[in-house]
């Protein structure tokens, strides 16, 4: 199915490709601070569809994950793997998919402030 998503003023747009299946509420420090419910999804799975100079990047820690955000409202519509290869994954925040009625999805809980 193809689900499509934005920040909350539409400067950065993007459709994504899969099947949510449920999302991950992770407890680390800028996951839970952000609210986020996170589905993971190959990374060429995810289409930007606009961003321009909009989309900020954030990386702490490890630097492992690049968290996205829109330099204009804020939101935080996905973040991904800052690997090359082929196992690179994007991590949608499905808050910000059109038409999803998130009542439906199942919640996984992930202790990120342990990993």
């Amino acid at each position: 199915m193809l689900y499509k998503g934005s920040c909350h003023c539409g400067k950065v747009a993007f459709e994504v490709q899969g099947e949510l299946g449920g999302a991950v509420r992770c407890n680390c420090s800028i996951c839970s601070r952000k609210g986020a419910l996170l589905w993971a999804v190959p990374h060429e799975k995810l289409n930007l569809v606009a961003w321009g100079d909009d989309l900020g990047r954030y990386t702490f820690g490890k630097g492992s994950i690049a968290h996205r955000f829109c330099r204009t409202c804020g939101i935080h519509p996905f973040a991904e793997d800052v690997s090359h290869g082929n196992e690179r994954s994007a991590y949608i925040n499905i808050n910000c998919l059109d038409g999803v009625d998130l009542t439906t999805i199942e919640v996984f809980e992930f202790d990120g402030r342990s990993a």
